[in-house]
């Protein structure tokens, strides 16, 4: 019986370590043949020097399972390092089938606090590095599809946060960068729809080197697999990439700890019509702040609940 990705080739970012490692793994083990995609810094802020060693690691994995992966040590967020990662995809594998979305560094710090740079440089990794290879390989997906004058195999799968959707007082970049890769995610989507390709994006909990500091306080089980194990949030990776997800298009997804959530997009929640030909400030004043005055106070806009887990 043949495998859900077999004879499809796939690139995945940030795949050194965490959660890309383990989407890497289960993309090979659907039978993807798989370019591992990390810059091998060793700090999580996106300080140390560079290094091939995790990619490799996780290529040489894949290989000795008797798949078939090579290692790419570029920088994502560098646009001709991006442009040489799905060359390379294309000239190893004749093709690329799916793109995932995952690299990406910290620098937390109060919005007061933030400098330019911990700002910058998370934007560029984080968001223009999604943008570098969604372009790239939007690219090849165009070129072959107007060859052929029909629609071509194409997967992204994107990687946002909830961080997004509930607000992190002290990532204001991180949170920022998330919510325009949703953006970007759903844009890609409209875009590409006719040419055979889906764009998705993931919020996945998950404990890894990123996250250390966020579940700290949750308690691990002395049985069982971690619920905060990124071998929760793989599967659905290759869900999408695979030819079963071919009606999933546009959409946001919250994965953990064996749940997936899909996330509606933002609704009206109350609706009001001035009497006059505009509001006045008054009337801003009467049908607003009474609306506000019955929800609990600090609530914000889109806030989300974390689920299923117990601190220590």
């Amino acid at each position: 019986m043949s495998l859900p990705l077999e004879g499809l080739s796939a690139v995945v970012t940030g795949a050194g370590r965490g959660l890309g490692r383990a989407e890497a793994l289960e993309l090979a083990r659907l039978g993807a043949a798989v370019v591992v995609n990390d810059f091998g810094q060793p700090g999580r802020d996106g300080t140390g020097e560079a290094s091939g060693a995790p990619a490799e690691e996780v290529a040489t994995e894949i290989r000795a399972t008797g798949g078939r992966a090579v290692a790419h040590t570029g920088d994502v967020a560098d646009f001709q390092q991006a442009r040489e990662l799905v060359e390379l995809a294309v000239a190893e594998f004749g093709k690329l089938d799916v793109l995932v979305n995952n690299a990406g560094i910290l620098r937390d710090r109060m919005v007061f606090s933030m400098t330019e740079g911990e700002w910058d440089s998370v934007i560029r990794v984080h968001l223009k590095g999604h943008f570098n290879t969604t372009h790239f390989a939007a690219a090849h997906w165009r070129e072959r599809s107007k060859a052929t004058g029909a629609p071509v195999y194409g997967r992204i799968v994107n990687t946002s946060s909830e961080a997004f959707l509930a607000g992190s007082a002290g990532q204001p970049n991180y949170a920022a960068a998330k919510g325009g890769i949703v953006g970007l995610t759903t844009s890609t989507a409209l875009a590409l729809a006719k040419y055979g390709v889906t764009a998705n994006a993931i919020c996945p909990r998950a404990r890894t080197r990123m996250t250390e500091d966020v579940f700290a306080g949750f308690q691990e089980p002395d049985d069982g697999i971690d619920p905060l194990s990124p071998e929760h949030v793989a599967p659905l990776v290759g869900y999408l990439a695979s030819p079963a997800a071919s009606r999933v298009n546009g959409q946001l997804l919250v994965v953990h700890g064996g749940m997936v959530a899909i996330v509606d997009r933002p609704r009206v929640r109350a609706k009001f019509d001035s009497k006059q030909d505009t509001f006045t400030y008054d009337e801003l004043d009467a049908v607003l702040t009474p609306h506000y005055a019955e929800r609990p106070e600090g609530e914000t806009f889109g806030a989300v609940e974390v689920l299923g887990l117990k601190r220590t």
